[in-house]
């Protein structure tokens, strides 16, 4: 067990994988918006380029705690990410404890609590209306968020990663999963729901004041996000058995789908006031997933 967690954490789908594949997604998610505004759009490698770029320039100094909280926040969200994606059931080996699906949902919400925690310790009046928006449309898709993963797990009467893994035929499983894409967008700052980091509006919003080192490890949590959220449903959709091989080729490739189907949603849409971003899950989403966790559970009890 210790030489298979080693293995998921720094080779596949940890580490070595985890962090090209957040380059190459994130160039697929700039690839199609450029594609879709009729432009060539950026090479194989710019985000690794910019990633490095990053990493040479000169942070503005800063004294005291505040610049430790800088740095920390995104440290954070780096390795809550990683966490996440080294607990994926990419082989369905039906490893794992009772429960882990309890503690990947708390190491996705990392990224977004230490984006708030930036724009509030920035110092910068952009990085705090960043972070309000950032908590509220948080709130409000977290509620859909946790709502659907629990109408799974109700479904299949676990929390075991391991045993929600594989898609099914029951209803339940796939209208979580529905429920499950359509926060995905908020929860990586994509339009429609991109109102904590509008730059026409509040610049880079929490990430106003960042710059250097701290900006690039901010980029790599991003990527590792979109590994992390489309890994996690891709791992709820493919099929339980055959090899390894084609389990490893199917999570990568059914996650670059959902990186390229969500971009093109983010470059056809326009942005969301934070109202109507609210109303969207609340007086819809939330509501559909209260009738589907409730007939879920009105079947297993009947």
């Amino acid at each position: 067990m210790n030489l298979s967690g080693l293995i998921h954490f720094f080779l596949f789908p940890g580490i070595l994988f985890a962090v090209p594949a957040g380059w190459f997604y994130m160039w697929g998610e700039r690839k199609a918006v450029a594609r879709m505004q009729r432009r060539i759009g950026l090479p194989l490698l710019q985000p690794f380029y910019d990633f490095v770029k990053l990493l040479g320039k000169r942070t503005p100094s800063r004294h005291g705690i505040e610049a430790d909280l800088l740095r920390l926040w995104p440290a954070l969200s780096v390795l809550s990410m990683l966490g996440a994606i080294a607990m994926l059931p990419v082989f369905h080996d039906g490893k794992g404890f009772s429960g882990d699906a309890v503690l990947l949902v708390a190491f996705l919400e990392m990224p977004s609590i230490c984006f708030i925690l930036a724009g509030f310790t920035s110092g910068s009046i952009y990085g705090e209306i960043g972070a309000i928006r950032e908590a509220i449309l948080s709130v409000a898709n977290n509620l859909v968020f946790l709502l659907s993963i629990v109408t799974i797990a109700v479904t299949e009467n676990t929390f075991r990663l391991s045993d929600l893994s594989g898609g099914t035929w029951n209803p339940g499983h796939w209208i979580g999963v529905f429920g499950i894409l359509l926060c995905i967008p908020a929860k990586l700052r994509l339009n429609p729901f991109s109102t904590s980091s509008a730059e026409q509006e509040i610049y880079s919003g929490p990430l106003t004041e960042y710059a250097g080192a701290a900006l690039a490890m901010w980029e790599l949590a991003h990527g590792l996000e979109w590994v992390a959220l489309t890994g996690f449903v891709t791992t709820l959709v493919v099929p339980a058995g055959g090899p390894w091989w084609f389990h490893a080729i199917a999570f990568f490739v059914v996650s670059f789908i959902q990186v390229m189907l969500l971009s093109t949603v983010a470059a056809a849409t326009a942005r969301f006031t934070l109202q109507r971003a609210i109303r969207f899950y609340w007086q819809w989403a939330a509501i559909l997933a209260v009738l589907v966790i409730c007939s879920t559970i009105y079947m297993r009890v009947r």
